[in-house]
């Protein structure tokens, strides 16, 4: 835990630090505990560090949500980007812009958790109809996600002049990202954070099974409600601010179980420290490798997370999850 509690401050330092200038990391400690009207100062308080907050705010948001929801499912696919669940908030963050460009921005984490719950609810009840597993589940929610991703691709196509104003939350990107972004979703991702490590102990029963949970004295249904509506909420924040970047909540969860094992009272929160670091490196690359251009972020982390999924994919197949 210490150990990733240290790889996320040196992310953070060097996300400071890199970008379209460089800045040593000494200078980056000096201007951020004593301000001045530098322009190192100006691009570290004014440019970096919203972003880079929000970069680690969202990694922790999806990681715990992929944790959260593969406890409950018990299916290690889970993840609010193959479940669809960062497609529907992304969708409905995007009809609220062109349909209700007079909405208030407190309103975008709703309409992104009401989006992500029905693409949620959807895959999860296509899944059942044939079945419910693992692969059935995931293979549902890559069948909801490119539904939802093709409706918002209509609706950009149809009214392309009023989405311009929701393409931040479709880029998967962090490029631009403000204070007032900020403040707009920490308390809802920080609250959420601190909601999954509170309903640690109970994913851990819900993580045994329906049969043992009910043994045990656990009101299964309402636990499991609970559990899936702050993943829901985690992920829905995550895209509102930074749009909808897969793979996260897969690797940062195995990562961590790998690590410390599968007990959610401490995976969860290194869970979260791992994601947070992940998102803040690929932020990193996505800033140096067509500097002084930008590559979107998602980018880089769906070339790393894509051949995880697979062959975690691979090995659940030739086992007893399938």
């Amino acid at each position: 835990m210490g150990g990733a509690a240290l790889a996320l401050l040196l992310a953070l330092l060097v996300s400071l630090a890199l970008g379209a200038s460089e800045i040593e990391l000494g200078r980056v400690g000096e201007v951020l505990l004593f301000p001045d009207d530098s322009t190192e100062s100006l691009v570290v308080h004014t440019l970096r560090l919203p972003r880079t907050l929000i970069a680690g705010l969202a990694g922790a948001g999806l990681a715990v949500s992929g944790a959260l929801l593969q406890g409950v499912t018990r299916n290690p696919l889970a993840d609010p980007g193959i479940l669809g669940v960062e497609a529907g908030g992304a969708l409905a963050v995007l009809v609220l812009v062109v349909f209700f460009p007079a909405a208030p921005a407190g309103v975008f984490v709703p309409a992104a958790f009401l989006g992500g719950g029905l693409a949620a609810a959807a895959a999860y009840g296509a899944a059942r109809r044939v079945g419910l597993t693992p692969l059935r589940l995931a293979l549902a929610g890559v069948a909801v996600a490119s539904l939802l991703g093709a409706a918002t691709r209509a609706v950009q196509i149809l009214f392309e002049s009023r989405a311009q104003g929701a393409l931040f939350a479709l880029s998967g990107s962090l490029a631009g990202r403000t204070w007032a972004q900020l403040w707009q979703v920490a308390p809802w991702l920080g609250l959420g954070l601190l909601g999954a490590w509170l309903l640690a102990p109970r994913v851990n029963v819900l993580a045994l099974g329906e049969d043992v949970a009910g043994s045990l004295g656990a009101a299964a249904g309402r636990d499991r409600a609970a559990t899936t509506a702050l993943a829901v909420l985690l992920a829905a924040g995550s895209v509102s601010v930074v749009g909808p970047i897969g793979f996260v909540g897969l690797v940062g969860p195995h990562a961590a179980r790998t690590l410390i094992g599968s007990d959610h009272r401490l995976s969860l929160p290194l869970a979260a420290l791992l994601g947070a670091a992940l998102l803040v490196l690929a932020d990193v690359g996505a800033r140096l490798i067509n500097r002084p251009a930008e590559t979107p972020v998602g980018l880089l982390v769906a070339a790393a997370g894509a051949p995880f999924f697979v062959l975690l994919a691979r090995r659940l197949g030739r086992g007893s999850f399938s």
